[in-house]
């Protein structure tokens, strides 16, 4: 570069500094110039001999992230500072440390923070990628700036992103749709979540993205003249009511336009509400709300509104905090148009999301803000059992997700993801009553777990507390809040049975002369093909690993010879059809194994029979469907043993988790009074079991019912029967295969 150039870039330099500190939300004091002019030397000094893809200086970029910090996000000196400072930890011999002796440990952590993020290789598959983005949420617990800082940077990167190459652009863009724009919406940041949404679809869709950008260039007169004259309007009514106002009329964005097109599949022109009104009125605070809906009256007085379309966030506000009321009417020529209706201090909100907050709150710091949402992301991050892919999944759920706004027994507001159940709501109330959830009811009616709620509902929970959640539960819940807590209490459950298994274990192998250690731990895991140790205790603790099979390990052990072959040699027909003796059902089942090695194979139930657990059953290995599970007496039994029985594998069930069968049941008798009542009471009240479906006539004094009924096992489905058949005027009792 020449002694020229040179110096317009350092002039350069110095004046968006200059522009850094006009330009700040926050007032700055003195002492935040000072730390800010300190960082802003660092910066400059540790980036002097960097240039970025562009060419330009890079110390262009950390100005343009504290700009953005600064202006649109409006944090303080010391987020200002990081920012500033973000890449030079990273770029530069300049450890965490010393940042902590120049400034504070605060500034320090914010900056660690920041680098912690940006060494991950993002080139990786995409595992690695949802790890990174879960090491970045992370850092939530420490301090939100870090990841307000990092949207700044995001959004930068993207403003600057035209001479790179152009996978890099995609991959880029993608993962700014995919996890920064709904980060960003969550935390109020609306315009900056415009700006990274519309650039995300610049380069992953860039026909698309410039075909509506061509298009908005082409209707802007015509629109903007349609504006005016709505906005003309409303005006001199406004005026007329003495409202300090300011109107604007903004196109929607980009992306929310292609999403329209997209959702409804139409094109450009049949996207009907592509630009919005924006009033925003001057007010008190006591008279926020009054003002709101005199300007909701003044503009239904000139156009007709869509009821289904109203939106009031002013009296329930976002859980990101966002306050407004939306409506849309129906404007000249038939076209709607969405008019929002903001005070200056919701629109503060609205643009700058978290830092509007703490100025709002009465001099509060910058740490309140989102409490609430940071709480349950706290919750959520806690939670490091499920797997980063998992995690960043539900947790993208979360931030997309629409609200509905529902109320308790007792009146109180709550809000709740779109999609939520009536199990979720529970789990929102306190984790502690969601696992004890026996039942719902929304509006007064009884209503199924997995109830979706819509807004408005009122929902009371029954608890009970011998109520423990089951595996199927985790179906019923949308939040991760709520799949967290259930995945935790089943795993507690397991991990309790396995430290009894464990006992259980060392007390068996004692008696066949073994420790049990890491080595004898390992080899049982592969011996009954299993996947981990907890699988192995967990099965000793409910009684499914029995003696004989022990044996059957040390036998192995002492004779790997022996093994070898057993495992070369195929095993010959005879053994398969070998009886599985009745007095090896327990008490408790759930998993199929097949052979004498009771290996677990995939397998079908047969319809023709409907096995459920606790049946004596029998594999057949079908040519097309793989091994089909028969009863030993199915109507059909008897053909294949005789004609097929080279094709017959023994089956037998072990086990038990809470799995739960259907089993339907027929039932014939004298139609006499409270018949019904008598049967429902000894299905449900004195044997507990669930009946999933009843239906029940008579014709001439009979009585015919068929139910079905959703069992553990076979005892209790045996046991049931017995008891219906005594029931008064019951005659006949007879399980049905095919429903």
């Amino acid at each position: 570069m020449t002694e020229i150039e040179l110096e317009a870039e350092n002039k350069a330099i110095a004046q968006e500094y200059k522009e850094l500190l006009r330009i700040s939300y926050q007032t700055l004091t003195d002492e935040d110039k000072k730390i800010i002019r300190k960082a802003f030397d660092v910066a400059v000094d540790a980036h002097k001999d960097q240039r970025r893809k562009s060419g330009e200086a890079y110390i262009f970029h950390p100005i343009a992230v504290a700009k953005i910090v600064a202006r649109d996000i409006g944090l303080g000196a010391t987020s200002i500072a990081a920012a500033l400072m973000h890449d030079v930890v990273e770029d530069t011999d300049i450890t965490v440390q010393d940042i902590e002796k120049m400034f504070n440990p605060k500034i320090a952590q914010l900056v660690e923070g920041l680098t912690k993020i940006a060494k991950v290789k993002t080139d990786q598959e995409i595992s690695v990628q949802a790890e990174n983005f879960r090491k970045m949420l992370l850092t939530l617990n420490d301090d939100v700036r870090v990841i307000l800082i990092k949207i700044a940077d995001r959004l930068h990167n993207m403003q600057t992103m035209g001479s790179m190459v152009d996978y890099k652009q995609a991959k880029i863009a993608s993962e700014t749709l995919y996890i920064y724009a709904p980060l960003a919406h969550r935390l109020g940041l609306y315009n900056i979540k415009t700006q990274l949404e519309d650039l995300g679809l610049k380069y992953t869709e860039p026909e698309i993205y410039n075909d509506i950008v061509s298009k908005i260039k082409e209707t802007k007169e015509e629109q903007d003249e349609y504006i005016k004259s709505i906005s003309e309007v409303l005006s001199t009514s406004m005026v007329n009511e003495g409202i300090e106002f300011t109107i604007k009329g903004r196109p929607k964005s980009i992306y929310s336009i292609r999403r329209k097109m997209k959702a409804q599949n139409v094109t450009f022109d049949e996207v009907y509400d592509k630009f919005a009104l924006r009033i925003i009125y001057k007010s008190n605070p006591h008279d926020e709300k009054f003002i709101a809906w005199k300007i909701y009256s003044v503009v239904t007085d000139h156009y007709r509104p869509s009821p289904s379309r109203l939106r009031d966030w002013i009296s329930s506000p976002k859980s990101t905090g966002y306050e407004a009321l939306h409506i849309t009417v129906m404007g000249p020529k038939g076209r709607w148009v969405e008019i929002q209706v903001r005070s200056e201090r919701m629109d503060e909100i609205a643009e700058k999301g978290y830092a509007a907050h703490y100025k709002y709150k009465n001099g509060a710091t910058e740490e309140h803000g989102l409490e609430i949402w940071l709480n349950q992301l706290k919750e959520a991050l806690e939670n490091s059992a499920s797997n980063a892919v998992d995690f960043v999944e539900d947790f993208k759920l979360n931030l997309y997700a629409k609200e509905i706004y529902v109320f308790t027994p007792k009146g109180e507001i709550k809000s709740l993801p779109k999609g939520a159940t009536s199990l979720d709501f529970a789990f929102s109330i306190h984790s502690e009553i969601g696992v004890k959830t026996r039942g719902t009811r929304v509006n007064g009616k009884l209503v199924p777990l997995n109830h979706v709620l819509n807004s408005g509902d009122q929902v009371e929970i029954i608890t009970s507390v011998n109520q423990k959640p089951t595996s199927q539960w985790l179906d019923y819940v949308t939040t991760s809040r709520a799949k967290n807590k259930i995945k935790n209490v089943l795993n507690e459950n397991t991990k309790k049975i396995a430290e009894d298994g464990k006992e259980i274990l060392t007390r068996k192998l004692r008696h066949l002369k073994i420790t049990l250690n890491e080595t004898t731990t390992n080899e049982l895991v592969n011996f009954f093909k299993l996947q981990t140790s907890l699988d192995l205790y967990y099965r000793a603790g409910i009684g499914a690993i029995e003696n004989q099979q022990l044996k059957e390990y040390v036998a192995q052990k002492s004779n790997t010879l022996v093994n070898f072959f057993k495992k070369t040699i195929k095993r010959s027909p005879s053994n398969q059809t070998e009886q599985v003796q009745k007095n090896e059902i327990s008490k408790k089942f759930d998993m199929l194994v097949f052979g004498t090695e009771q290996d677990k194979l995939d397998y079908k139930l047969s319809s023709c029979c409907n096995p459920i657990p606790g049946d004596e059953v029998f594999g057949f290995v079908s040519i097309n469907e793989g091994i089909k599970v028969h009863r030993k007496d199915c109507p059909n039994a008897i053909s294949m043993q005789s004609n097929y029985a080279y094709r017959i594998i023994q089956a037998k069930w072990i086990d038990s988790s809470q799995e739960e069968f259907k089993a339907i049941l027929k039932i014939k008798g004298m139609d006499i009074l409270g018949l019904t009542n008598n049967l429902t009471k000894v299905i449900s009240s004195q044997m507990n079991v669930n009946i999933q479906s009843i239906s029940l006539n008579s014709e001439a004094g009979i009585f015919n019912g068929q139910v079905t009924v959703v069992v553990q096992n076979n005892n209790i489905l045996k046991k049931l029967i017995d008891n219906i058949k005594k029931v008064d005027g019951i005659d006949k009792v007879t399980r049905v295969y095919n429903n």
